[in-house]
């Protein structure tokens, strides 16, 4: 027989508490499989076969509900997943296919007409460095002002936050930047 101690009664305990979760998890309808797609930080999962026909050289998908930036390298064999800022407004969202057409460590920064409209005290342009809103690296789009960027603004990350680009943290964008050649297909949902 068992001896009860502190030990053995916090095991069973957990053990009993866990019985119903343990039930609940090996008999999932389809619904909540649905609902399980989504993890805590509400990351949609992705296919890149429900956005692309071939991977290409390397292939982003950028999900603006989700906040979330997919990357698939050219083989499959490299999936990775990255939080991001996304545009304010669905006005500021532009949707579609495009290409990373330039990469730039240390980016300038030019605000638009219509950013410096909305902001009349931005500069006219901002050389690399802290307080530039593009962070350390930059890929370019075949959208003019469209990018994929780091950010400075570490609070920007996972919020509707951009004027239109999508944002990832500085250590995440230098990662991104290694990884993706110019070329690599992209699309913002």
């Amino acid at each position: 027989m068992t001896p009860f101690t502190r030990r053995n009664f916090l095991t069973a305990t957990a053990s009993l508490l866990a019985s119903p979760t343990i039930l609940r998890a090996q008999s999932l309808t389809a619904e909540d499989e649905a609902t399980a797609r989504h993890n805590i930080s509400s990351f949609a999962m992705q296919n890149w076969q429900d956005h692309f026909d071939s991977l290409g050289v390397a292939t982003l998908l950028a999900d603006t509900t989700s906040r979330a930036l997919h990357y698939w390298s050219a083989d499959g064999s490299d999936y990775r997943l990255y939080p991001t800022s996304v545009p304010m407004t669905d006005e500021l969202t532009k949707r579609g296919y495009t290409k990373v057409v330039r990469k730039k460590v240390g980016p300038s920064w030019t605000p638009t007409p219509n950013m410096r409209e909305r902001d009349p005290s931005l500069p006219i342009t901002m050389a690399a460095g802290p307080g530039n809103p593009l962070g350390t690296h930059a890929l370019y789009l075949d959208w003019p002002a469209y990018l994929i960027h780091g950010t400075h603004d570490t609070r920007k990350i996972g919020r509707r936050s951009s004027s239109g680009c999508i944002g990832l943290y500085n250590e995440k964008i230098a990662e991104l930047y290694d990884l993706v050649p110019i070329g690599a297909q992209v699309r913002l949902i």
